[in-house]
């Protein structure tokens, strides 16, 4: 009897001390894991608005930041304006195996994406994640949603409106697509008349 008493006791006093460590873990790394997300979606902002920034200096991240981008609210969204006028939304959705985040940066005339920056997605490796290339994404740069973006298969792209796809992977560019569309409708209208 005086085994199992020693065995529950040394059992409460060990997971006692590992909760104890995994609390002061968490409230050591929480603070850092929100200042590098919130750099990460600095950069995406600057990066999708095209404003230069030294990308191994924090402070110059922020300053840069600070001068050249205006942070806005409306009806409890964010969104971004350079000094140049263009606008930054995040957005996010659904892709075929997981959510995908970014940035969409649109021209004053809130109509031409002036760029588009990825900060995850979980699409296939080699396939899907594609979407997330430069490459693939510079494509996208002076389409315009006229009404809506529209998927071609690859190299079919003729309209201002059409975006490429990406052969074998054609429902990840088909779920990207529709999420820059769905975002586009509520944030042009948003912002409408500024």
């Amino acid at each position: 009897m005086k085994d199992k008493i020693l065995m529950v006791v040394f059992i409460l006093v060990l997971g006692s001390i590992l909760t104890t460590a995994l609390v002061a873990i968490n409230a050591y790394t929480t603070p850092i894991i929100e200042k590098n997300e919130e750099i990460t979606l600095k950069t995406s902002v600057l990066k999708a608005l095209g404003i230069l920034y030294k990308e191994e200096n924090v402070a110059d991240i922020e300053q840069t930041f600070e001068q050249q981008v205006e942070k806005r609210e409306k009806q409890g969204v964010t969104y971004y304006v350079s000094t140049e006028g263009d606008y930054a939304f995040p957005f996010e959705g659904s892709g075929l195996w997981g959510p995908i985040r970014g940035i969409l940066a649109l021209e004053p005339d809130l109509e031409t994406i002036n760029k588009i920056t990825i900060i995850h997605q979980e699409e296939t490796p080699g396939l899907g994640s594609r979407i997330a290339d430069e490459e693939y994404l510079e494509q996208l740069e002076g389409k315009e949603f006229a009404p809506r973006l529209e998927l071609t298969g690859e190299g079919k792209a003729e309209d201002v409106n059409e975006v490429d796809g990406i052969t074998g992977a054609t429902l990840s560019c088909d779920a990207f697509i529709k999420i820059l569309n769905n975002e586009y409708e509520s944030y042009s209208s948003l912002v409408e008349g500024e």
